[in-house]
């Protein structure tokens, strides 16, 4: 008998093999990549929901007062610290002569407001305390009366003070100077001052003369000068002699200064008061 032919083994079918050799393409399971447009779309969306969340800013009334206080108090603090580094820089550059003048011109002037503050406060006692008001009253005007006309140059001058004389053989000596003499002599404590003739008041004012001399309101005043000043010697003398002070700029353009302090000067040198064409008093 014919042996009986064996069935045939199936074909393996195409397709995954399991077993430990497998590798699954990774590129099958990753999705599909976007597109450019797509991409941009989603970024753009993005920003936009960013912006609207950020602004506008969502605050409080409350919250708004607040952020404007902090705002001006830092501009405030800024401020004030630069103008005080400003005025630091100032001094720390400045030379020890312009230094102790500086604190001379302060300690000096201290002095003068407390002096001042004293006597209004005595005058307001005198004011309370008086049976008579409005005698005491019409006497402290006429006090205050004569104290400007000191001031505005219309009434003679006398107390303790002193009197600065300026040679100038080589005729160096020009407005600025005498104007910067001025100056000081006024921080200095000086009440009531007189350069040779003129009076000098709070308009006074000094031209160069071409040839050589000076003027002092329009009038010509020729070397030496004279000043004569009332206040206080032991102001006066020390603010005029400080190192780089008046005395060593008269000195170093060859003209010679000379301070003679005296316990009575006479400055009779008056001004015309001039009625004022525009200016009225402006009422209260």
């Amino acid at each position: 008998m014919p042996a009986p032919e064996s069935a045939p083994e199936p074909e393996p079918e195409d397709g995954p093999e399991d077993g430990p050799g497998f590798e699954e393409d990774p590129e099958e399971n990753e999705p599909a990549p976007m597109s450019v447009s797509a991409q941009a779309v989603d970024r753009h969306s993005g920003r936009r929901r960013l912006k609207a969340a950020l602004w506008p800013p969502r605050m409080s009334r409350g919250q708004l007062v607040v952020a404007v206080l902090l705002f001006a108090l830092g501009l405030g603090l800024a401020i004030q610290v630069r103008s005080t580094n400003d005025h630091h820089s100032q001094l720390r550059g400045a030379r020890q002569e312009d230094l102790v003048r500086i604190l001379d011109e302060l300690d000096s002037r201290q002095q003068r407001l407390q002096q001042e503050k004293a006597e209004l406060e005595q005058s307001l006692a005198k004011l309370e305390n008086s049976s008579n008001q409005a005698k005491e009253a019409q006497e402290q005007t006429r006090k205050k009366v004569t104290e400007l006309g000191v001031l505005a140059g219309t009434v003679k001058a006398t107390g303790p003070g002193i009197v600065l004389t300026v040679d100038d053989p080589q005729g160096q000596v020009k407005a600025d100077m005498l104007l910067d003499t001025l100056q000081e002599l006024r921080a200095a404590g000086a009440e009531a001052i007189q350069i040779n003739d003129v009076r000098v008041v709070v308009n006074t004012y000094f031209t160069d003369v071409s040839g050589g001399g000076v003027q002092i309101d329009g009038k010509k005043v020729s070397a030496p000068y004279r000043f004569t000043v009332v206040g206080n010697p032991q102001d006066l003398t020390p603010a005029l002699n400080i190192p780089g002070g008046v005395v060593r700029t008269l000195e170093s353009h060859q003209a010679r200064a000379t301070i003679s302090q005296q316990q009575k000067v006479v400055v009779d040198a008056l001004v015309d008061l001039k009625t004022p064409q525009y200016a009225k008093p402006a009422p209260k």
